[in-house]
């Protein structure tokens, strides 16, 4: 299978990486790419890894994850079309961080490494555009660490679910906002490193309260602001 290289422009030109990069270096982005395939369960690379580039997602899933030295995974995030990950490593030279896999039939676009670091040498302005996006992406990681260290189980829930509410989020007319990503309580299990009975006593007491609704490898939030507080620290409870 050949690139469609409109596919790569409009990949690329949706990403919040990208996105406010004039037209001109999207186009020479479009043109470094390239299509890489996999099928459902292949690794595209493990922690320790040389980095080869950036990837964004065409089709398919990429779960990023790591394991622990008693054997058990702790599930990062999962990447849908039109998310993009690898991006560490294209700038500190060091290894990869996380494991990451195929779910499902995958397409991705890598923008490879030495293209892309030749392209900034090039342009030396476009680094304050990339480092913005990197700091955003450390403050959502110092509120991972946060939300492990001082939350019980439902705040740690709570806050990844507002998270995915914001990378996945999509908007119902009566205002409600499904997490776009099939996400069975096994893998939200992964996310939070608890055990799914625990999770599954946590996402009733959070619908019975009526913050979300649960439907088959669905999450529906019924009320942000709440979900938020409880993510928070504070009480999930109507008052």
């Amino acid at each position: 299978m050949t690139i469609d290289h409109g596919a790569a422009r409009a990949l690329i030109a949706s990403s919040e990486w990208f996105r406010e990069l004039p037209p001109e270096v999207v186009s020479q982005l479009g043109r470094l790419a390239r299509l890489r395939q996999l099928d459902d369960g292949t690794r595209l690379f493990a922690q320790g890894d040389e980095a080869d580039g950036l990837y964004g997602v065409l089709r398919g899933q990429v779960r990023i994850s790591s394991q622990g030295a008693d054997g058990r995974e702790l599930l990062v995030n999962v990447f849908e079309p039109g998310g993009w990950f690898g991006e560490i490593s294209m700038f500190d030279d060091l290894p990869r961080t996380h494991d990451a896999a195929a779910q499902g039939a995958t397409d991705l676009l890598l923008i490879p490494k030495r293209e892309f670091r030749a392209l900034l040498e090039a342009d030396p302005g476009l680094y304050p555009h990339f480092m913005r996006m990197l700091c955003r992406k450390l403050r959502r990681s110092f509120g991972y660490i946060e939300s492990a260290a001082f939350l019980p189980l439902r705040g740690r829930l709570a806050y990844r679910l507002a998270e995915l509410v914001e990378l996945h989020g999509q908007a119902n007319p009566d205002g409600s906002v499904t997490i776009g990503l099939h996400l069975p309580q096994d893998e939200l299990a992964r996310m939070v490193n608890a055990a799914r009975p625990s999770v599954s006593r946590e996402l009733k007491t959070l619908e019975a309260d009526g913050l979300i609704a649960l439907a088959y490898g669905e999450i529906r939030v019924l009320d942000a602001q709440r979900l938020a507080a409880v993510a928070e620290g504070q009480t999930s409870s109507r008052r």
